[in-house]
């Protein structure tokens, strides 16, 4: 059994999967390879000059899978609660986890075909998004969202820190009590 699914490997959900695989959840993430990101020139970026959105995915699948994080090509058809946990299924297989987290960019298809509710986007072109809590919370429990999908700017940089951030949320209640990570020079 995973500690995470999270589906979409664009900003969002690579930033998140580095930050659970680096506390040592067993952590899977599912994407499909479109993107938007993969369609981006990115010169906004803290810490980049510049860099083209399919090489910043890249780099964000390289950084989460050095740390244990499985990656998959896949596309999920569907979430299903049981025993207090999660089936997720894709295209080619199925998976159990105690949480998931949604970062699917612009598309709220499957989040609103498992019950999430969904709002009015908030940022240009975005029409809908899943409504959540301060923490990245849906209204199922168990079940989180980050990045565009949970209404936060379309910007790489801000939807990679929105996805650390639900992550950080995700791996403090599994561990009970609150997480920090931080890295001293080597």
């Amino acid at each position: 059994m995973y500690d995470i699914v999270i589906i979409g490997a664009g900003p969002a959900g690579a930033s998140a999967a580095i930050f659970s695989a680096k506390a040592g959840k067993k952590t899977l993430v599912l994407d499909n390879e479109k993107s938007m990101t993969k369609r981006a020139w990115v010169e906004n970026h803290y810490g980049l000059l510049e860099v083209s959105g399919p090489d910043l995915v890249d780099i964000g699948k390289k950084q989460a899978t050095k740390f244990g994080a499985e990656i998959m090509e896949e596309s999920v058809l569907t979430i299903t609660p049981k025993d207090g946990g999660f089936i997720v299924e894709s295209d080619n297989n199925k998976y159990e986890t105690k949480h998931v987290l949604i970062a699917t960019g612009a598309i709220t298809d499957l989040a609103e075909k498992v019950g999430l509710n969904i709002i009015p986007g908030t940022e240009p072109r975005i029409k809908s998004i899943i409504e959540v809590d301060k923490d990245g919370r849906t209204n199922v429990n168990g079940i989180w969202a980050a990045g565009t999908t949970a209404g936060v700017s379309v910007h790489t940089i801000i939807t990679a820190g929105n996805g650390a951030a639900v992550a950080i949320n995700i791996i403090s209640e599994l561990n009970g009590e609150r997480y920090v990570d931080h890295d001293l020079l080597k």
